[in-house]
Parts: C-alpha cells; structure tokens; sequence
C-alpha cells in the first residue's frame, strides 16, 4: 500500500531552465511555525537550490513564508534547512556533484505520511537552443494531440 502524498508546491522553472538527470527524496529540518506555513501551502521554491556544505545537505534559498498565527517564536522566510539523507545517499551525490555543470535543485516539496519531504533533482543546465527545442517539442505534441483529438470525433 503506498503512502499518501500531498503536493505542496512545485519548481516548475527547473525543469524548464534544467534538464534533470536523477531525483532523489530527502527530509527536512523544519520549527513548529515552518511546518505549519508548508500545511497551508505558502511555499515558494523559485531560485533555490541545494548545496553540500561539511558532509551534510542544506537547501539554500526556499521561501517558507511566517506563520501569520506565530508570535515571536516565527522563523526566517529564507534561511537554510538541513535536508535529510543517508549518509551512503549523500556521499553519492557528492561523487557526482564533482562533475562540471551538474547541480542539485529542488523540484517540489509534499507531504509523506505528515512528513515535508524535498525531491531534489541532479540537473545540467539547459543552453538556449536547448529550451527553444523542448518549446518546440512541446507545441507540436499538442498540436498532434489536437488533430488527434478532432479526426477521433469526426470534424
């Protein structure tokens, strides 16, 4: 039986700017006014990413908004969140890190059995070429999938 999931919010620049060669899931590190910010969905992954940083994980730059019914015990919007991984899983990625032009970015960020778990993604940058390429792939399969669509219903 699989688990339920709830879908926070989604990264949906990264895999537009990035072509993403492997995901992993990790946990986070969250207060008492974090995790209840992420319940009612007021997340914001736009410009954040991953980092290595002494042996352990840190997701650098994510908005978890305040929690607006905190009083002065409310977080930073923007700090830092030890991710959690394996230490096998994250000397791993570290091997990988090495090579030039791949880095790790968040993807999305739900709830697993009332757990914030992260989907990092190990990415390579997009060229220019490369987004007007995927653009172009893009609009044709909808075109196909339209004409599809109108010879099936007889137009």
């Amino acid at each position: 039986m699989s688990s339920p999931v709830k879908v926070i919010a989604t990264n949906r620049k990264a895999r537009h700017d990035y072509l993403i060669e492997d995901t992993f899931e990790a946990g986070m590190v969250l207060t008492g006014s974090e995790i209840k910010s992420v319940r009612a969905g007021q997340v914001n992954l736009r410009d954040s990413y991953a980092a290595l940083r002494d042996g352990e994980l840190w997701l650098v730059n994510a908005h978890i908004a305040p929690y607006k019914q905190a009083s002065q015990q409310n977080h930073e919007p923007r700090r830092d969140r030890k991710l959690l991984m394996h230490r096998r899983e994250i000397n791993r990625l570290t091997g990988k890190l090495q090579e030039k032009g791949l880095t790790l970015v968040p993807l999305q960020i739900y709830l697993k059995n009332s757990r914030a778990k992260v989907e990092l993604g190990l990415a390579r940058g997009k060229k220019m070429y490369d987004k007007r390429d995927s653009l172009r792939e893009r609009t044709d399969r909808r075109q196909m999938e339209r004409e599809v669509g109108r010879r099936q219903k007889g137009w």
